[in-house]
């Protein structure tokens, strides 16, 4: 019988997502990557190489991870995002450059 990706044999793959926003330029955030397995470790590392805050939400990967690469963040997701966004505005303001 073949395998669900789902059973509890089979680890489900990570999923990572990275959205973009440039205020005053874009209307909405919008999805500039994503990708599962290797792809989303890769995407997770050069977030942490550059000092990119991660703030991991399951839900919402999947929700963004439907999207076609540079679309909008669809409006019922804006709230969730904003946190998000909030987060990392806070996580740059207390963030210190290496001399």
């Amino acid at each position: 019988m073949p395998q669900n990706q789902n059973t509890s044999k089979t680890k489900p793959q990570k999923k990572a997502v990275a959205l973009k926003y440039e205020q005053g330029h874009d209307a909405a955030p919008r999805l500039v990557g994503k990708g599962q397995g290797l792809m989303a470790e890769r995407i997770i590392a050069l977030a942490e190489e550059h000092g990119i805050p991660i703030q991991p939400d399951s839900d919402l990967v999947e929700v963004l991870s439907r999207l076609k690469l540079n679309q909008e963040i669809p409006p019922e997701t804006y709230v969730l995002v904003a946190e998000i966004l909030a987060f990392v505005y806070r996580a740059n303001q207390s963030f210190t450059p290496p001399r």
